[in-house]
């Protein structure tokens, strides 16, 4: 089976909607800049791929993962013509820390925050009547996680449609726990190549409908060939090449492809030495003889944790329907593994495209991939 995606919505450090978002990752227009809301005197790093929405520097807001979230969600509603009533409609929500920001601030400032609003269910309700909202709290693979299980809705008939979303911004206490371990902090972000410093986070969401019957006047925007999910557990935080490969290759078996007619490969890419080391590893095992365009957007966007899956499906999606492949922003040498892979770098590369993966890693060995083919 294949599943249509209808509709998709999406913020970040570089742009406001999807559009915005492909074109500065073609212009290699970054989102990293000065902390706005913390103390910079308490921490190694300085700079973060922050949403810049809050009215004053120096001063934080609760509530901001959820804003975003419902800014993508209806992006995506609306893009697929569905009715601001969403109470028929499962909404699942992939995220690496929910609201915890807002709990920082009430615990600290002791800003007016009730527990209710640690997930995403209560203002998915209130805003669009999702009466059927789940709030999934994973690590960085969360939302291909909650895509999985939107493909298995629609697979055992359990709904028609589904709206799938990741969010996440930057709390305090993750920061630091970054800072902590990496005493002297990347400048920035350099996926797959041999200088590359470590990652720097970043804040997103981002939404796509599903459904199982699109309506004749509406647009497709993608179709969804598959996507699988595997944990390892082979360790809290280090990748397992075993793993990866695994799931990787369930994707490929499941939406009955070879690696040769798959022509984009949205990598995770976080820049880390372990992470792309691994993933470069696996890429070149798995393509051996095929030669598809590489890219990740995390040099740009910064890693936006629970949201990142379905950023890379959106720009997948975009690529596929534009012929267009965004470079990975600042590779000049790349890695050893990586050696024989087709990277794109110094600009966009434009080519036919009609398959692309998207990659997605997560802490405790949770990995996700998703093979998704274009409109036409």
């Amino acid at each position: 089976m294949t599943y249509a995606i209808i509709g998709s919505g999406a913020v970040a450090s570089i742009g406001a909607d999807p559009d915005e978002i492909f074109d500065a990752l073609c212009a290699g227009r970054s989102g990293l800049a000065p902390l706005r809301a913390f103390d910079r005197t308490r921490f190694h790093a300085q700079q973060l791929f922050e949403i810049d929405d809050r009215e004053t520097d120096g001063v934080d807001e609760p509530a901001r993962a959820t804003r975003f979230l419902i800014e993508a969600v209806r992006q995506a509603a609306e893009d697929a013509g569905l009715p601001e009533d969403l109470a028929g409609i499962p909404v699942l929500v992939g995220t690496g820390l929910r609201e915890l920001r807002s709990l920082e601030l009430w615990w600290r400032d002791g800003v007016p925050f009730d527990a209710d609003g640690l997930d995403f269910s209560r203002a998915l309700r209130s805003r669009f009547g999702a009466v059927d909202a789940h709030t999934f709290a994973g690590a960085c693979s969360a939302s291909l996680y909650a895509l999985a299980l939107a493909w298995d809705l629609l697979e055992l008939g359990e709904a028609q449609t589904v709206i799938v979303a990741g969010c996440d911004v930057v709390t305090e206490s993750m920061f630091g726990q970054a800072d902590r371990v990496q005493f002297d902090p990347p400048t920035s972000v350099r996926p797959f190549d041999e200088d590359r410093r470590g990652t720097i986070l970043g804040e997103g969401a981002a939404a796509v409908v599903l459904t199982r019957t699109p309506a004749a006047d509406r647009p497709v925007r993608a179709w969804l060939r598959s996507v699988a999910v595997n944990c390892d557990a082979h360790h809290q935080t280090a990748p397992d090449e075993a793993g990866v490969e695994a799931a990787v290759r369930t994707a490929q078996q499941l939406a009955r492809v070879t690696p040769q007619e798959i022509d984009l490969v949205v990598l995770h890419g976080t820049g880390t030495p372990l992470n792309d080391r691994t993933e470069a590893t696996v890429t070149a095992r798995v393509f051996d003889g095929a030669a598809p365009a590489l890219t990740g957007i995390k040099s740009l966007t910064g890693h936006t944790s629970g949201s990142a899956g379905l950023l890379g499906l959106i720009v997948a999606m975009r690529s596929l329907d534009a012929g267009l492949v965004p470079p990975i922003a600042g590779l000049t040498d790349p890695l050893p593994e990586g050696a024989g892979l087709r990277l794109v770098s110094g600009g966009p590369l434009a080519t036919p495209l009609r398959l692309a993966q998207v990659n997605s890693f997560g802490f405790g060995g949770v990995n996700a991939v998703a093979i998704v083919g274009g409109a036409a």
